[in-house]
This record gives structure tokens, sequence and C-alpha cells, in this order.
């Protein structure tokens, strides 16, 4: 790093002045690379060394130098493995101010780190300077002229090396402060923009995935009453395309908002209620298979969500179970395959005991059943994930798999998203209800699988949402110290 940018680095005295100067900096490289594209629109001059020099992200350090053993902490994160300066880039401060000051009052207090704000060497591709991306070069520039004269994104400066443990420590260099760095982060945050719909900044803290549209249709429905109770804790629903509900419309207005949502257009639709505190559910319909539960989680991950849960269907693998029950996913025998090189199958992926708890506990508040009566309709167990939907063809193959692993349900996504969440630290669960029962004859049929999303989805969508808000209570220990590494970085 050259010298300059050493001395450009300021100590702050607290958390709030250093979220104040990242966001003063930011602001100040987003519109001098906007003025100077705006200049080279209608010039075609380009920028000259010194003005691209201010086109970078701002970076945020924090320096601990303790010398005795760090204190022993309950929490999983804002935890230093050892003393050394640690550090990362910044991206849309005014967006993670809160996030921002949890981490480092947290630091700042518990081990009395100090901070430094200052300008990085980690450039701001230019297609991240403007909010919708239409307004570059208006037709006249292609993007390999922009190429020559603005920074552009450089997937060898886009990885998860540090979520994945393959960041390498150079002496003299700081450590990893968060696992996504700014390019990271503004990377997945326009990408989940294309494949939701709706705007980033809408998705809510606690999120469902699931895998069939009518979790969306219930899931509008409820929202909507939500948003009626005038008394309630819900201000706005966002559906794909910017399509905005806002309390207190009357109910033809409702509608006409509804359909005119272009959620077709979007490969894995994104709805968004809010709630006043910020604490609202975010409902994505991530569709079929492992490869977009993989896509979406990697994008959803940057946000810091504070948890992800799939509510979505199977097939139940055992005599006993019904159409309609469920499965509480306490294993998973992963045969997706799309994560054995980051996650390899052989890395057990833990259940987390609070979401586990939160979902039994949600099951009982919903059906009203408990104990024996209960058990029946809910199971725990392992799930198979696969990534061949007609897996049945391959039963000879597949059998002795699923008996040593005593499966008790199949499906395309549930193994993947709680791979994903051990993976990039967030707190995941599984429940999934029975459509099928293949081994047993049981097969979707149109009649009977109407029947049987008419009485089943609405339950299992109010089971998830009440697990959600039983969990909201317990955001500290929710963040289980057993997603942490031994050399974690401190931010959550």
């Amino acid at each position: 790093m050259p010298a300059d940018h050493i001395s450009s680095f300021e100590p702050v005295a607290t958390p709030e002045e250093a979220v104040e100067r990242l966001i003063e900096l930011h602001d100040s490289a987003i519109e001098a690379q906007r003025h100077a594209l705006e200049h080279f629109f209608a010039t075609g001059t380009a920028p000259t060394p010194l003005e691209r020099s201010r086109f970078r992200y701002p970076e945020l350090r924090l320096d601990y130098r303790s010398t005795s053993v760090p204190p022993v902490k309950q929490r999983a994160y804002a935890k230093f493995q050892g003393p050394g300066i640690y550090a990362t880039t910044i991206t849309q401060p005014s967006f993670f101010r809160n996030y921002l000051l949890e981490q480092l009052n947290f630091l700042v207090r518990d081990y009395g780190a100090t901070i430094e704000v200052g300008v990085s060497d980690q450039e701001i591709p230019y297609p991240y300077v403007f909010e919708r991306g239409d307004e570059l070069g208006r037709g006249a520039h292609s993007a390999a002229e922009l190429a020559q004269h603005f920074p552009t994104p450089l997937l060898a400066k886009v990885g998860d090396e540090i979520a994945d443990g393959t960041w390498i420590f150079h002496e003299g260099e700081p450590r990893p402060l968060a696992l996504f760095d700014a390019a990271r982060v503004d990377y997945s945050l326009r990408r989940l923009v294309h494949y939701t719909g709706s705007d980033w900044r809408c998705v809510q803290p606690w999120i469902l995935l699931t895998n069939y549209h009518r979790y969306v249709d219930q899931f509008i429905r409820w929202a909507v009453g939500e948003l009626a109770d005038e008394n309630g804790p819900y201000t706005r629903l966002v559906l794909p395309g910017g399509v905005s509900i806002e309390r207190g419309l009357d109910g033809s207005a409702v509608e006409e908002a509804i359909a005119s949502s272009p959620w077709h257009r979007f490969q894995m639709p994104a709805y968004h209620l809010m709630r006043k505190d910020g604490q609202g559910v975010t409902l994505v319909n991530i569709g079929v298979g492992p490869s977009n539960a993989k896509n979406i989680t990697d994008h959803l991950a940057v946000l810091r969500p504070q948890c992800w849960l799939m509510v979505g269907h199977c097939g139940g693998l055992r005599q006993s179970q019904s159409i309609g029950d469920y499965v509480l996913a306490h294993g998973y025998l992963r045969r997706d395959h799309i994560l054995d090189g980051a996650v390899p199958p052989e890395i057990p992926i833990p259940a987390l005991a609070e979401i586990q708890v939160a979902l039994q506990e949600a099951a009982v508040q919903v059906t009203g059943e408990k104990g024996e009566e209960l058990k029946r309709r809910l199971r725990t167990g392992t799930v198979v994930t696969y990534d061949d939907r007609n897996w049945e063809l391959r039963w000879s193959q597949e059998r002795r798999q699923i008996n040593l692993s005593r499966a008790i349900a199949v499906d395309m996504e549930s193994g993947t998203i709680a791979a994903q969440g051990y993976r990039l630290r967030v707190p995941y669960g599984t429940l999934l209800c029975v459509s099928d029962k293949p081994l047993h004859g049981e097969i979707k049929l149109p009649g009977a699988a109407n029947a049987f999303y008419e009485r089943a989805v609405s339950e299992h969508l109010m089971i998830g949402l009440a697990a959600l808000d039983i969990l909201k209570g317990q955001r500290t220990s929710l963040h289980s110290r057993k997603l942490r590494s031994f050399d974690e970085p401190p931010f959550r």
C-alpha cells in the first residue's frame, strides 16, 4: 500500500464517529465517479489519474493490542481471536449503520479496540455507482470503452476466500475484519435486484425460503391482513417490480397492486413485509433445485440476515407418514453436490438448537397439538437433498445410502440451504411438508395435490412465521458458536 494511503487513515473516537466518516467517504467516492462518468458521457473526456484515485471504497480498521488473555464472551460474534490489526473495505455504510454500530460497540467496549477509518486501494466498479444501471452510457459508449477509463468488476477481486477459510495471512498485513469486503457485497446487492425483482434495501433480516408459488399466495394474504391492523407493527408490503402496498390502502387498490406485480419476470421473486423496527419478514420463492438455493443464499448472506428458514414440500420416505405431515430436519444427507468443494459432504452440518426448538414450539402454537398427537404429524429426522429431480429412476443405486442415513424425507433444496447457512454463518433451519410418498405409491396426482395444497400450505406457512416471531426474542443466542471457526473474523 502506498505511503500516502497509510497516512490517510485517521483515528476516530467512537463507533458512531467511525460510521459517519465511512458514510462521508463512501458518498464522496460515489459522487466523484458519477460526476466523472457524466462528464465522459457528455464530452468523451476520461478521468485523470488523480480523479480516478478518488473512486475507492472506504476502509475500516480495528487495532486490538491487548497482551492478556482475551475476555471470555458467550456470544458467537464481535470477538477477537488475538491481538492485531483487522480491516475490511465498506460499501453502503448508511444502510449497514446499525449492523456496523453493533459490531463496533461490542469490540470497543469489551476489548478496548481502537478504530481508524481511511481510503482503501480497492476501486469501486463503475456499474455500482448508479442505482439502476441503465444510466450508463446512454447507448453511446460500450462497456469495453468504459472499462478503459473506469474501474470494472474483476472476478479475481471478488471471492469467498474469507468465508471458506482459504485466505492466506501475510505478515504485516491486516487480518480480515468481516466475511465479505465491499466489492463482494456490491456484487451480491446487484444480483439480488436481478433475481428477486426488488430493491435489495427491502430485504428483511428474517427470511423464509420456499420452493412453491402457493406459499407466496398465502404470504400475501397474511401480509395484507397484518397491514389492515391499525395497531400492528407492519407498515408496508413490497412485491416484485417495486410494487408497494401501504397500510390503509383500500381493498380494491390492494387487489390492483397485487395484480400489477410482474413477479413472473424474475427467477426468484421476493416479497417483503416491513416493520417499524426494521425486523420484518422476507419470503423468497427460490424455485426448484440446489443451484437456485446456493445462488440466492450466496447473495442474501452479504446482508447478514438474522436467519433463513426453508419451508417447502418434500417426499416422505416412511410408510407411517401421511400427506400433509411435517418434517423437522435435524440432519442432511447432501446428494446435491453443488457445495462439495466448499463444504465437502463429510463435513457435518449441525442442527441449531434454538431454531429446532422454535419450529417445534411454533408447530404447537399453530396446530394446537402437542405430545403424542403432534408427534404423529411432525417427525424429526434426516432429509436427503438431491440435484436430480428424477432420483426415483436411480432407486436401485440410491436405496442403500437412504437406508444407512435413516432419512425420512427427500427434497432438492434443504441440504444446500443448511450448508450455505453453515458456510456463510447465517442461522438456518428446515420445516418441510410431505406432499407425496414416492416409495409407497402415493405420487402427486392433480386432484389429490390440490386438496393437499388447500389444506396444508396456509398452516405450514404460519408455523414458519410463528417460529420467526419466537426467534426475534433470542437474537444473541440464535447466532450459534457452532457456526464460528477458530480463526473467525470479528464481525458477525
